[in-house]
């Protein structure tokens, strides 16, 4: 069983969260996303001049109680660094143990926009015939940037790039 969230309109200034759909399989429950997003043109800068960034996306699985507050069932996050190395000129993705080197920058957003598939969920996790709300959100993560840069970035609206929290349903299934 899956689910969908249908695509959202586009908006210049953040990210978007384009399609979201969750698989349950062997391994246990699977995320899949795309995202539209641009950097502006700060950002581009800082990047250019060896400033990592942190990209990483949010996800709260919950189940709803019609008795008492919805039972939060799991949380995970996964972070993807975007680095350009001004010696090779090349751009460099890192997610995880995982590396990958890029020639443009528009090559490198590329795994970012519409990674791959992520196990948020261990098999066994999530009760089977049981309907889930998930919360997925999407952004540049000021907090892992270097210090000097955080304190510029908490007070210049260049470096804000996230998505609204987007919300839909998924039935586990039987497996």
């Amino acid at each position: 069983m899956s689910a969908l969230l249908a695509p959202a309109p586009a908006r210049a200034d953040g990210v978007d969260v384009m399609q979201a759909h969750l698989e349950s399989g062997e391994e246990g429950v699977r995320l899949s996303a795309a995202y539209s997003f641009e950097l502006n043109r700060g950002l581009e800068d800082a990047l250019g001049r060896g400033i990592p960034m942190y990209f990483t996306t949010e996800v709260a699985i919950s189940r709803p109680r019609w008795y008492w507050f919805d039972e939060t069932t799991l949380r995970a996050a996964q972070t993807t660094r975007l680095s350009y190395n001004v010696l090779t000129r090349q751009y460099r993705i890192s997610t995880g143990g995982l590396q990958q080197s890029y020639a443009t920058l528009e090559d490198a957003l590329s795994p970012i926009r519409r990674p791959p598939r992520w196990l948020v969920a261990p098999r066994g996790a999530l009760k089977s015939g049981e309907t889930y709300q998930v919360s997925l959100r999407m952004g540049l993560d000021v907090g892992q940037l270097p210090k000097p840069f955080q304190v510029n970035a908490m007070n210049n609206s260049d470096w804000r790039l996230s998505s609204d929290w987007k919300t839909f349903s998924f039935r586990m299934d039987g497996r």
